[in-house]
């Protein structure tokens, strides 16, 4: 496996304990995200190295660069349709232009003058952006908050295709790892090492509401 791993308790004192962060795994050229799918998406996916088959480009698809935030919200790769999980290196490069293009979900103040610019812009954005309480590996509620992103359009197709770096299937792993969730073994639980990013350029850290 090429995702790199790390012991939970060696981590957790390294992370913020609450404001809004991206946690990620990322180096110079790129940046992993993870989606979770049903198994023809995610099979098809993983063995080609791009997204096509029954992947719909009609929809919009959330990335996550937080493990666990997608472990909450696929529970562990248990619920139906969300059984395969998967790794993705995406260009860093491709990944701040996402977050360039993002809108947030909702209303907030002193980032869009009026509700009405606001909803002209959800109305035309290819990128959605939700800060979400992130999740411990039990799926107890943090102070932290977690990003995820919404793609649709010319964003969504360049993902899919253009801006993938690598696709790994990390069920297995996940699946080893939720025995120890289930067990409440923090001491052999593993989770990919993770650090903040950084969003160099200021002015769009603070659009963004990185704090």
């Amino acid at each position: 496996m090429k995702l790199v791993t790390e012991s939970y308790l060696a981590q957790i004192d390294c992370w913020p304990k609450n404001g809004r962060h991206i946690l990620a795994q990322f180096d110079d050229e790129s940046i992993v995200v993870y989606q979770a799918y049903r198994p023809a998406i995610g099979n098809f996916a993983a063995s080609h190295g791009y997204f096509g088959g029954e992947f719909s480009l009609n929809r919009m698809s959330w990335i996550k660069p937080n493990f666990l935030w997608m472990m909450y919200r696929s529970g562990w790769g248990t619920k139906i349709g969300q059984e395969v999980i998967l790794a993705i290196w995406i260009k860093r490069s491709a990944f701040e232009h996402i977050l360039a293009a993002a809108i947030h979900s909702n209303f907030v103040a002193g980032v869009y003058s009026s509700q009405k610019e606001w909803k002209q812009a959800v109305a035309t954005s290819l990128v959605r952006l939700q800060w979400d309480p992130d999740r411990d590996p039990s799926g107890a509620k943090l102070e932290r908050r977690a990003i995820q992103l919404g793609l649709r359009g010319e964003i969504l197709s360049h993902y899919a295709r253009d801006w993938i770096v690598n696709i790994e299937d990390i069920s297995e792993f996940v699946r080893q790892q939720h025995q120890y969730v289930k067990s409440q073994d923090w001491a052999q639980l593993i989770t990919p090492a993770e650090s903040v990013f950084s969003v160099e350029n200021a002015d769009l850290s603070q659009r963004l509401g990185i704090k």
